[in-house]
């Protein structure tokens, strides 16, 4: 029996940048309500943040994780507390690899990132939200300097799952062949991220899945993308994570012109993916192992 169980496939539906704006928390609250959707990533300092606690408070079953943002976004610190690291304004520098590059060889930021990082965890805390997972805002939370105070800061405010994003490539590409070369770099990096974190997750008893998928097709999580990629499957436990959104909303439009967030929400919904799921024996379920369908 035991043998039996763990061959089942477990699959956790996670949907990013909750908080970002009102189309997007719309998104999410209709894919709990309505579909697989099991998992929430919260921006501590999106403009909808106040909206996103409403909705987690009075949908208690949706767990709630931290989208860590460090570029693309706004921070929870004012400028004076971090000037290195934002404008005056309180925005991230939109480049990320610029970003990432100072982000480990600029020692004299450690200090302003390590007290950001804390302050956009503790902001969730202070809400009275439970906050159960990290993953972060174009993945900066691999980043190996960034993860390095994660590590430290994690055990402390007792989250105990983290997304390791790591995805097959051969397996995306039989069923999408668009930005071959871009997807191949991608899956080089964060493979390499992933085989960084790895060691330290598993040491400090931190759960992940062992594959996430829409990390190679960000934006564009299909209903057909969907139904093509469960049947392969790995066993074990699976995080599929996507940006739904509700249109028009112009914050979303104009940071993500090329995702497909009402397609990816149609996806989150759908009731032929449920069937799928069902037909296949796919257990949807959150991070706690609470299960859905």
């Amino acid at each position: 029996m035991k043998q039996e169980q763990q061959k089942l496939k477990q699959l956790i539906i996670t949907a990013d940048d909750f908080g970002l704006s009102a189309g997007v928390n719309a998104a999410v609250e209709k894919g709990w309500l309505d579909g697989i959707l099991t998992c929430t990533s919260l921006m501590p300092a999106g403009a909808a943040f106040k909206e996103a606690l409403k909705i987690a408070r009075r949908n208690p079953g949706l767990q709630v994780g931290l989208h860590l943002t460090l570029l693309q976004g706004k921070s929870v610190l004012p400028h004076a507390q971090i000037p290195d690291l934002v404008n005056e304004a309180g925005d991230f520098s939109d480049n990320p690899v610029a970003t990432g590059m100072r982000y480990f060889f600029d020692k004299g930021l450690y200090k302003q990132l390590k007290r950001e990082i804390e302050a956009q965890i503790q902001r969730v805390v202070d809400s009275g939200i439970p906050l159960s997972h990290i993953d972060g805002h174009l993945n900066i939370h691999l980043h190996p300097t960034v993860f390095g105070f994660l590590a430290d800061l994690m055990p402390r405010y007792g989250i105990t799952s983290f997304r390791l994003s790591r995805e097959r490539l051969a397996h995306n590409l039989r069923f999408d062949t668009e930005r071959r070369l871009g997807k191949t770099v991608e899956r080089v990096i964060f493979g390499a991220l992933a085989n960084h974190a790895r060691p330290q997750l598993k040491q400090l008893g931190i759960r992940y899945a062992g594959e996430v998928k829409g990390v190679l097709n960000s934006g564009r999580m299909t209903e057909g993308y969907l139904l093509n990629i469960l049947d392969g499957l790995n066993e074990g436990l699976t995080e599929l994570y996507f940006h739904p959104g509700m249109l028009p909303d112009a914050e979303i439009t104009r940071r993500m012109p090329d995702y497909r967030h009402e397609q990816e929400l149609a996806a989150i919904v759908s009731p032929v993916v449920r069937q799928k799921l069902r037909e296949l024996q796919i257990t949807v379920q959150n991070y706690r192992g609470d299960v859905k369908c």
